[in-house]
């Protein structure tokens, strides 16, 4: 039971600071022996990861989990600030209520607390109050004692569920609970004993107390209360967001800082350290006139301004699927989607047909729609705000009548803070000027987000307007790692946070002296390291950064951003480049993968409810032979200079392999071309169900991990709450890669990944113990994987694989032990 008396409590104090106040809570538990005085770092260490900030006036610092050895005793501290304390920006705080608590009792705290914040009448006296009985008589009140509340009714449809953890129904799950429960209709409510609390409320929510180990009762009742029963059920199966406490793994670089002006708290975005002043990011001006007088040139003007939007589109997928890969480059595939929605569409046209020009139609009928969104308090609408913000301005840019869009280039490098950057900027972002940006709002799965992790720039989003209050000019450190900005730092830390950049920086060195030695494990295994690539020019440079020849040759390069659909000439032309810079190492050319994410205006394909399921990869060569025979004319041609192998992409059955390959060799017997070693690419688990089968008809297999994953899991990997989930080292995506392989060996074939987790070293570790023997990775990975299958053994390897088989989620298998 947590206990409170007047040597717990502090009238009348004043705070220069946050840090100021914690120290006169974590003062008065040292005092009284609640703690020893190193649970005070505790505290103030807390702050940088989470914000115990409470509401109405309250705020309930307290240490990490990992200090409780420090507590001596469970109690409370309260320290009474009349005239407030800036907590966070926007946060001022009256009453400051040190926690002590070794396990769950702070459960207890929260309850009476979160009654408190629903009377702001009292809070307000507790605030100024000469008699601290008061503030012991409102902490400490049994249930028997408390104001009533009405009672939220039960409703018949319920469910029963235990609350994962030892911390209990705390405030990191239940908002989990509350976001999960807000996506529904159906009003939400939970029994807990004998309290009912709104389940779309954090506040109602925290003032159940739920323990650890503990039973709740989730009721719903309106038309979708089954499926938010579902939902809400899994939510807490999957433990609402909360992870099992683990020892602290130091990061990467290792480092942490001793003495700093400010900490500024958010959320790791890419991780990294970056050294330098900070900036404010200018965002561009766009001027557009009112009116116009021909509704009808106007509506040219949309149209043509919208397609202008999509080919830019285009070209920046382009390029950031050089750089990272498609998966993450697909960010401006669903920008695209914006383009083609109707009601966009229709309300532009209303205001142009009114007398508006298309400029101001369509900043109008944007900043309505990104209006509506934010204002839904709901993040993943927010997202979604940013993304049709960015796409709006794209449109806007091509009907300006003056438009200042000068590329943001500071003259010195700069850590970057804005309170927001869409995709669009950070694509363009030069890291040789931007050592790292922060951002006020955003989350770590936001696209902004993606794209700097592919870009390799340090992030931190989510801080809060706390962000935009700093003087340009600041030394900073940032670092994305931790999530922390750090603030005029001292020259000790940002000498030893240099030291571990280099630490850093020595071992990618390292990785990149070594690039041209083979892969072979420690016990003798030759494993082949090859590249992705999506242009002629990547040839070379896959094979400068020590690439063993290119595993996935991206051929629709060659058919989107255009008019029309390449000859064979330009194709053979394009192809034989690459096998001239290859100089004797292996092509492997996937034939065209259109479809789904990706498509050509000019061949007219008609819109599909889902894409992904519709004509795409080896249904439309099929189905159309006039744009799959050049192709493969010019394959075949290109591979009388060179080793080349063709890989069929989308294989989903038996008769699409037995067709594609029938076409492939009459176009060979026309040519007179010798034979060519053919693969299929294994993306559904159709194919992998038919592996036995498959297997016998082709040379090789190579595996498409994000694919696979997004169908064997049924999640789509772009979707805004899914997206973090769809992980290829799921067991369901391991078991089906470990079925592919065994299939291949017994028809004595070999076996690749051309996914992005052969492009994680984790992943690598463990595909090599699954039996795959060509990793293709984007090129900057290249160096990197190859070092890391030089450290372990395969018979190392192997027991991994097997332990990550045998797990039950991917959180699971990432957690496992690495052979050193």
């Amino acid at each position: 039971m947590m206990t409170l008396d007047l040597d717990n409590i502090k009238i009348g104090s004043t705070a220069a600071n946050k840090a100021d106040a914690i120290r006169e809570a974590a003062n008065l538990l040292i005092q009284t022996h609640h703690i020893k005085p190193g649970y005070m770092n505790s505290m103030m260490e807390r702050e940088k990861v989470a914000n115990t900030f409470l509401g109405n006036g309250i705020a309930i610092p307290h240490g990490l989990p990992k200090d409780r050895d420090d507590i001596l005793r469970t109690g409370i501290a309260v320290v009474q600030i009349p005239k407030g304390v800036e907590w966070n920006a926007g946060e001022i705080v009256h009453l400051v209520v040190g926690i002590a608590a070794r396990s769950d009792e702070h459960i207890e705290v929260l309850s009476n607390l979160t009654t408190l914040l629903g009377d702001e009448s009292l809070i307000q006296r507790l605030s100024v109050t000469s008699d601290p009985n008061d503030i012991i008589a409102s902490l400490t009140q049994s249930a028997g004692t408390k104001p009533a509340t009405p009672q939220l009714a039960d409703f018949a449809m319920a469910i029963e569920v235990v609350i994962q953890g030892k911390l209990g129904l705390h405030a990191r799950p239940a908002a989990t609970f509350v976001e999960v429960a807000k996506q529904f209709a159906a009003d939400v409510h939970v029994r807990y004993g004998e309290k009912v609390a709104n389940g779309k409320s954090l506040n109602s929510l925290l003032q159940l107390g739920v323990k650890g180990g503990t039973a709740i009762r989730v009721m719903a009742q309106g038309d979708d209360a089954e499926v938010a029963l579902a939902a809400l059920k899994e939510a807490v199966a999957q433990g609402l967001g909360e992870e099992e406490e683990k020892p602290a793994e130091v990061v990467e670089h290792g480092w942490t800082p001793q003495y700093v002006g400010e900490t500024i708290p958010g959320v790791p975005a890419s991780p990294g350290l970056a050294i330098g002043q900070v900036r404010y990011f200018k965002h561009r001006k766009i001027v557009v006139e009112t009116t116009a007088k021909d509704p009808q040139a106007e509506e040219e003007r949309l149209n043509e301004a919208i397609a202008a939007a999509q080919v830019e589109l285009e070209q920046l997928y382009e390029e950031v699927k050089e750089r990272s890969g498609a998966g993450k480059a697909s960010i401006f595939r669903a920008h695209a989607e914006f383009l083609a929605d109707p009601d966009l569409a229709s309300e532009t046209l209303a205001y142009i047909r009114k007398g508006h020009s298309a400029g101001w139609a369509w900043q109008e009928t944007i900043q309505m729609q990104v209006a509506a969104l934010q204002s839904v308090d709901d993040p993943l609408l927010s997202a979604r705000a940013t993304d049709l913000k960015d796409v709006g301005t794209r449109v806007l840019q091509h009907l300006a009548g003056i438009v200042d869009d000068q590329p943001f280039v500071p003259d010195i490098p700069v850590i970057l803070l804005a309170e927001d950057l869409t995709p669009s900027d950070t694509a363009k972002l030069n890291p040789e000027f931007i050592l790292g940006f922060c951002t006020a709002s955003g989350g770590p799965t936001s696209h902004t987000a993606i794209i700097a992790r592919s870009l390799g720039i340090p992030a931190i989003v989510g801080t809060g307007p706390a962000l935009l209050h700093q003087a340009e000019g600041t030394m900073a450190i940032l670092d994305g790692n931790s999530g922390n900005l750090y603030l005029e730092p001292g020259d000790a830390d940002i000498e030893s946070a240099r030291q571990a950049q280099r630490a850093l920086e020595n071992l990618r060195n390292e990785e990149f002296r070594t690039r041209f030695e083979p892969a072979i494990t420690t016990d003798g295994h030759r494993l082949e390291v090859v590249a992705n690539i999506s242009h002629t020019a990547e040839a070379e440079r896959a094979v400068n950064a020590g690439g063993e020849g290119v595993g996935l040759l991206r051929s629709e390069f060659l058919f989107l951003d255009r008019e029309d659909a390449p000859s064979e000439a330009e194709q053979f032309t394009a192809y034989l480049d690459m096998v001239t810079a290859l100089n004797g190492l292996p092509l492997i050319v996937r034939t065209l993968d259109i479809g789904g994410d990706k498509n050509a205006p000019y061949l007219n394909m008609p819109p599909e409810d889902n894409s992904f399921l519709g004509v795409r990869g080896i249904r439309l060569c099929l189905a159309r032979p006039k744009l799959f025979k050049p192709q493969l004319r010019a394959i075949f041609r290109a591979s009388q200079h060179g080793p080349v192998k063709i890989m069929f992409p989308m294989i989903s059955t038996y008769e699409d392999l037995t067709a594609a390959r029938e076409i492939a060799e009459q176009v060979r017997a026309e040519i007179g071309a010798p034979a060519v070693e053919i693969g299929i690419m294994i993306e559904v688990p159709s194919a992998v169900m038919m592996a036995e089968e498959l297997a016998r008809e082709v040379d090789f297999f190579s595996i498409g991990t994000n694919d696979l994953t997004q169908y064997t899991l049924a999640m789509d990997r772009l979707h805004p709450v899914l997206a973090k989930q769809a992980d290829g080292l799921h067991p369901a995506v391991l078991r089906m890669i470990d079925k592919t392989v065994q299939a291949a060996k017994a028809a004595g074939k070999w076996v690749g990944v051309c996914g992005g987790i052969a492009g994680d070293p984790r992943g690598a570790v463990i595909l090599a113990g699954l039996g795959v023997t060509e990793f293709s990775v984007s090129i900057p990975s290249i160096a990197a994987i190859k070092a890391k299958l030089r450290q372990i053994s395969l018979t190392d390897a192997q027991a991994v694989a097997q332990k990550a088989l045998s797990c039950r989620t991917a959180a699971e298998v990432r957690n496992l032990l690495l052979p050193m």
